[in-house]
């Protein structure tokens, strides 16, 4: 008993002696695509991706020497890209949807002043808002998506799914600067109107970071 007490002692002063939060802001790329059947009988059908700007804060807490957990409060923009090929030049229909994206994700890593990072987790969203930017065609061979930014139309507004990423990261005394891909796949279908009968999207990130360390336990 008394040697079971010890070693939970220990590796708790162990879990104490690394924990260390830092808080930062996180930017880059994002690209997107979507798949959709537009009813039971139909094959997914595949959208070309769409390319936006994304940025976060960060909250990053380690807990023991080379594993972690973070939290990003993330601005991101999804996008649907649906090209018409029967027409000459090739007509678009296009719609954005942007959400406030929170991964919340398990951090792993090795090396000490730089460092491989690999994590994973799940992210939940919200939907913000959403726009049609270009409607070329409203009839076509393949089925068309419908709409999402007119005043009659009610996509969901939550969204979730799985995050997954590895990067680099270097360490300067307090500061991190961190370079990182992720890739995301969501299952919500944001159709609110029994118009699609499934759809999902992916989206894949490319993002620097910058984080600055506020509290540590030595």
């Amino acid at each position: 008993m008394k040697k079971t007490i010890l070693a939970f002692l220990m590796i708790l002063s162990a879990y104490q002696a690394f924990s260390q939060t830092s808080v930062g802001i996180r930017a880059g790329y994002t690209t997107s695509t979507y798949s959709y059947r537009p009813a039971a009988n139909f094959r997914a059908i595949g959208t070309e991706a769409v390319g936006k700007p994304t940025f976060a804060f960060v909250i990053e807490h380690f807990n023991s020497k080379n594993a972690g957990i973070e939290l990003n409060l993330q601005l991101i923009t999804l996008g649907m890209n649906l090209p018409n090929p029967d027409t000459d030049p090739i007509q678009r229909n296009i719609s954005e949807l942007d959400y406030l994206k929170m991964p919340l994700l398990a951090s792993f890593f090795a090396g000490r002043s730089g460092r491989f990072q690999i994590k994973v987790g799940p992210h939940l969203g919200y939907l913000l808002g959403a726009r049609d930017i270009q409607r070329d065609f409203s009839s076509s061979a393949r089925p068309e998506l419908p709409t999402y930014g007119g005043p009659d139309d009610h996509p969901k507004k939550l969204m979730y799914g799985l995050t997954g990423g590895a990067g680099i990261s270097k360490l300067f005394g307090k500061s991190t600067l961190a370079g990182e891909v992720r890739f995301a796949y969501d299952f919500t279908n944001p159709e609110g109107q029994d118009r699609v009968f499934d759809m999902n999207s992916t989206n894949l990130e490319f993002t620097l970071a910058y984080l600055f360390r506020i509290r540590e336990r030595n």
